[in-house]
């Protein structure tokens, strides 16, 4: 269901957007401490909501028409993977756990940020360099290796710093365009989805489209470690439709297989999932969104469970129709992490499509 994309044909960004996109993509967000990339979200979204609310654990909700009975929620999770401090030498190395699914092989000599009551404290991971390594015994890196060297010369040196066990590192890297076609960076998963929502509230606003059904607009924590956040608030919200956005794989790239990952490919558009978790009438009509308005998309079949937060909203209270709009993404859980800016505007769109046919709709019957 692909088309040919008018280069011509203008933008729905504007330079407040990419603006935003650039500052909260380059803000840490890891699992568990996501507060300040939340307050980032909420002050871009204030202007396009009615309402708003935050949650125990920080899961914001921006609430458009909160009076309706009737609850549609379109949702990203907002966490990014990190790391946490473990163990610290004697000799002042540090030692680190996951926070979520961090890749051990991209560390060594990776700049990283550690996050402490005192501010930041600058790290970089070492490495032994490849003249004393020995070729017929190469090691990888492993949790069991990788360290951080903080130049401290023992433990109450690095403590002394505001450093502890606990404290989180997040890497460095920040956001780029790469060829004037791929927003690079770490934490697009997810935090693209956290602006491509964003920009669904903006757009609703700024085209003054009036829902006849309450619209939740969800930046769900911890779902790098459990699909934790968007399970607490789907009890709480308790909607009657989630369209989730999340990102998938590309598989173009050298050292991809398509046979276990699919067919898929950044700038061909949005992918729709086929799964149980997925209730098919709410895909048919997401379909039918698209092909109407000319919107690319692309298909993968998603198994037992999607791995996203549709499968926390779709077997939450009694039930709820829930479907997947992933965005594809080369290098996940890298620090280059990718994505095609026509698809990022391509899903914007088919959100927007979907809720104006759900608008359309006002029994909601066929969502049944």
């Amino acid at each position: 269901m692909s088309k040919k994309i008018n280069k011509k044909e203008k933008s729905i960004l504007n330079e407040k957007s990419h603006s935003f996109l650039k500052n909260y993509l380059n803000n840490p967000s890891p699992t568990g401490f996501e507060s300040e990339g939340q307050k980032m979200w909420l002050n871009y979204i204030k202007p396009y909501i009615d309402t708003h609310f935050v949650d125990t654990y920080g899961t914001v909700v921006g609430v458009i028409n909160p009076t309706a009975p009737y609850k549609v929620v379109i949702e990203a999770h907002a966490d990014e993977i990190s790391w946490f401090v473990h163990y610290i030498t004697k000799d002042g190395f540090v030692y680190l756990r996951r926070n979520g699914g961090s890749d051990h092989q991209i560390a060594p000599s990776k700049r990283v940020n550690i996050h402490t009551d005192k501010g930041i404290v600058k790290a970089i991971f070492g490495w032994p360099a490849i003249h004393v390594r020995d070729a017929a015994k190469e090691e990888t890196p492993t949790l069991k290796n990788i360290f951080l060297d903080l130049g401290c010369k023992s433990d109450k040196e690095v403590e002394e710093l505001g450093v502890h066990v606990g404290c989180v590192v997040t890497y460095e890297d920040e956001f780029m365009v790469l060829n004037n076609r791929y927003y690079v960076g770490r934490a697009l998963d997810n935090r693209i989805g956290g602006f491509m929502i964003a920009e669904v509230a903006r757009l609703l606003k700024e085209d003054k489209t009036k829902l006849p059904f309450g619209l939740y607009i969800v930046n769900a924590v911890q779902e790098e470690v459990g699909l934790n956040g968007a399970t607490m608030i789907a009890h709480r919200i308790k909607p009657n439709v989630a369209i989730v956005t999340d990102v998938c794989h590309d598989t173009q790239t050298p050292m991809m297989n398509k046979i276990s990952s699919g067919d898929l490919a950044c700038g061909k558009g949005p992918v729709l999932s086929y799964g149980p978790a997925v209730q098919n009438n709410l895909l048919k009509l997401i379909i039918d969104a698209a092909q109407k308005n000319k919107i690319p998309f692309q298909r993968q079949a998603a198994s037992r469970v999607t791995g996203t937060d549709t499968d926390a909203f779709a077997y939450s209270n009694d039930g709820v129709a829930s479907a997947l709009i992933s965005l594809p993404l080369r290098y996940m859980h890298t620090t280059v992490e990718s994505v095609h800016k026509q698809d990022v505007e391509d899903v914007i769109k088919l959100i927007l499509a979907s809720l104006k046919d759900i608008k359309n709709n006002h029994d909601f019957r066929y969502l049944r």
